[in-house]
């Protein structure tokens, strides 16, 4: 065994011991003091002369086998590979130590519920839908069963009157907004809320439609803001995303009168209008306006996004326009998540989960509300979905917020993001805070970071983030003092 020379560990210094003796081994070999061929003790004889553990020294031999630097040979040691003498190029300089990061638990909106999700129901559906004889044709507008389900579940779950012949499955909102656009003439403009939905934006600017973003407020989008020679306007009435409001009712019927006086269709995105916990809903757009408005709605919020599975009410005359287009170019969503959901509602088991759904939900947006709260912060929005808004200050304490949950292991969602280049509303800053996709114990501890963040971020030197003291809180039911 070759001499090691004189290492020092620093207990007391912020660098594990194993960082620094990779360090010092490493500085060895570069200086000269060990040469390629010389053996190193083993990590028992090392750990003994430098009273550490063997959990050390073995970490710090790791480090120089994957770097080259050392190499074993088995029943006889470990020995330098590189230093200065070996022709090899100069020691890569040292590294910085860095932290080990912290699995992230995703607080950001979007992703479904999977705790509440009965894996039996799922499994029985899985093997209802196999036991289906394979598919000989095609079918444009979707699987019949799932288009009569559809067709039951708007009625019973958001009170929208439509046969299955009124129904055609999609692959999801984003897809069915494309498909839309693709039946609309070239050079066409389409209206989106602003701050809004940014894949719905893609999907329209990758169909070459040219987007106008209009204005959001307390009260929906703001229609009095839509401009003249539109082909249709993208909204989430319901819900909207992200600031969590739902557009009033004089909103919508202004809205479904603008449509039917200046030729244009209302895309109304439902994409969670089944979560609602203590607030009735208005009446859909779908419904005020049958003969201008295309209703859309996704099983990714309730059940899971792998099954690809959404549903179009429309309209004859664009419904035939979507059918040709599929039969066209052979393009069509894949029925097995059709089958799967169709299964699941046949079963009663889609209801269960529904029920199971908002139950769960509901209690952990006030587990959200007080974490926010704790921070002398307020969360808005109806009470409805998985997400809540917490508006900040400015861009600056958001993007501060952001990274500092990031650093503890929380992954959070900004506000600007939502909003369209040049939008109307771009200065508007905060989180858009879902509460969905971890665990009720993964949410728990989150927000025990979330909560110190916020209360450390708030001011962040540059003015304090908007607290509860700003002013009242606008709910569905009015002003909250």
């Amino acid at each position: 065994m070759t001499g090691i020379p004189p290492l020092v560990l620093d207990r007391a210094a912020g660098v594990p011991l194993a960082v620094q003796l990779a360090d010092a081994l490493r500085a060895a070999a570069a200086e000269g003091v060990l040469r390629p061929g010389d053996r190193l003790p083993s990590t028992r004889e090392l750990a003994t002369a430098l009273r550490v553990s063997r959990t050390v020294t073995a970490a710090a031999y790791d480090q120089l086998l994957a770097e080259g630097w050392a190499g074993g040979r088995r029943g006889v040691g470990t020995f330098v590979l590189g230093g200065a003498g070996a022709g090899e190029a100069a020691p890569a300089p040292r590294r910085p130590v860095e932290r080990p990061v912290p699995a992230l638990v995703d607080l950001r909106a979007g992703s479904p519920c999977l705790e509440v999700l009965d894996r039996a129901a799922w499994r029985r559906a899985w093997r209802a839908a196999g036991d289906s004889a394979p598919d000989g044709r095609p079918e444009p507008a979707g699987d019949p069963d799932f288009r009569q389900a559809v067709a039951e579940h708007l009625l019973r779950h958001r009170g929208l009157v439509a046969g299955p012949d009124d129904v055609l499955a999609t692959a999801g909102t984003s897809a069915a907004v494309a498909e839309v656009a693709r039946t609309l003439p070239p050079g066409s403009r389409v209206a989106v809320e602003d701050p809004g939905y940014q894949r719905v934006v893609g999907a329209l600017l990758d169909e070459g439609v040219e987007v106008v973003p209009v204005p959001v407020d307390d009260d929906g989008l703001v229609v009095e803001e839509l401009p003249a020679d539109l082909a249709a306007v993208y909204c989430t009435p319901a819900h909207q995303y992200p600031l969590g409001r739902r557009m009033s009712a004089a909103r919508r019927l202004a809205l479904v009168a603008r449509a039917r006086a200046e030729g244009w269709w209302v895309l109304e995105d439902d994409y969670d209008g089944e979560l609602r916990y203590d607030v009735a809903p208005l009446p859909l757009l779908g419904a005020l306006g049958p003969d201008v408005v295309v209703h859309l709605g996704t099983s990714s919020k309730i059940v899971s996004p792998t099954l690809g599975v959404g549903w179009l009410v429309a309209p004859a005359s664009l419904r035939a326009d979507v059918l040709a287009r599929r039969v066209a170019t052979g393009s069509r969503p894949a029925r097995a998540g059709q089958r799967v959901l169709a299964a699941m509602a046949a079963s009663g088991d889609l209801a269960r989960h529904l029920r199971r759904l908002r139950r769960e939900l509901g209690g952990r947006r006030e587990e959200v509300r007080a974490a926010v709260a704790a921070a002398g912060l307020r969360a808005e929005g109806d009470p409805a979905g998985a997400h809540v808004l917490v508006p900040l200050r400015d861009g600056a304490v958001e993007a501060a917020v952001l990274a500092a949950a990031a650093d503890r292991g929380v992954a959070l969602d900004g506000l600007a993001r939502h909003s369209a280049a040049g939008g109307a509303h771009g200065r508007r800053a905060g989180l858009v805070l879902g509460f969905a996709a971890p665990s009720r114990a993964e949410l728990r501890d989150a927000l025990a970071v979330l909560a110190e963040v916020l209360a450390e971020r708030a001011s962040n030197g540059r003015g304090p983030a908007l607290r509860e003291e700003d002013g009242p809180e606008i709910t569905a039911e009015g002003l909250r003092p």
